[in-house]
């Protein structure tokens, strides 16, 4: 995808002239086909492209949609794709690469740029139980494009597997910690790590975890300093918050 700035530097130094760099800015509407109008500047204005939720669209429409991304050439996201669903698409749209574990289809990820990011993000989970959703964070960041770790299976219940990879947590330049049950991980990593944390609640639990609602509740009420938290379950909505604070601003 050519940024806005990319565009911006090409007339600057001579390599695109003005009527050029205009074709290029007006030829990135927002763009109407049936059942769905895609935002195509959403990137130069934002650094995040439109990404496609695919849990509640059928196969035609996710490979109309994928199709009209493609040729934009930038980086393709559809969360939320069960593995019959992908197998469909993917027939249809072979670019695509499917993620069973974190349930994406991707095409065109951003290479790394290290002159652009920060540093290293971490992605850590509280049990196996927790990996879909930290594995959609993860997939989701590198896609985007910024360097990424993980660590998995290291919750409360046995701390010490969490204290063992300190060197790893306080390299990070952003922290994504997913957690059910009671939610109490992302608050013991806050007091453990200068980074910006970001929570991300799961539905994993017994009765009482309400489908995720007491482990978003713990984590809002969490005293550790630097702390925010997105939805239930959204490793998407994490890795773009993660990525947003990674990002070296021109």
């Amino acid at each position: 995808m050519t940024t806005l700035l990319q565009i911006l530097n090409g007339v600057k130094n001579g390599q695109t002239t003005v009527e050029e760099a205009l074709e290029k800015i007006q030829n990135q509407p927002a763009e109407f086909i049936e059942d769905a109008c895609i935002d195509h500047q959403r990137s130069l204005r934002t650094g995040i492209p439109e990404v496609v939720y695919g849990a509640s669209k059928n196969v035609d429409q996710l490979v109309a949609i994928g199709r009209s991304m493609l040729l934009k050439n930038d980086v393709v996201l559809i969360t939320r794709v069960d593995a019959e669903k992908a197998e469909l698409v993917q027939q249809r749209i072979p670019e695509l690469h499917y993620h069973q574990r974190a349930g994406i289809l991707c095409a065109n990820p951003r290479p790394v740029d290290t002159a652009k990011c920060r540093g290293t993000i971490v992605v850590v989970c509280a049990g196996t139980s927790d990996i879909p959703v930290a594995e959609e964070a993860r997939v989701t960041t590198e896609c985007l494009g910024h360097p990424v770790t993980k660590l998995y299976d290291v919750g409360v219940a046995g701390l010490h597997r969490l204290l063992s990879s300190q060197p790893l947590l306080s390299s990070a330049s952003v922290v994504i910690v997913v957690a059910g049950m009671e939610g109490a991980l992302p608050s013991v990593v806050g007091g453990l790590v200068s980074a910006p944390v970001v929570g991300v609640p799961t539905s994993i639990g017994y009765g009482a975890n309400l489908g995720g609602f007491s482990a978003l509740l713990g984590m809002l009420n969490s005293c550790a300093p630097g702390l925010a938290v997105v939805n239930i379950d959204n490793g998407f909505g994490a890795a773009c918050m993660a990525t947003s604070i990674n990002t070296v601003q021109p």
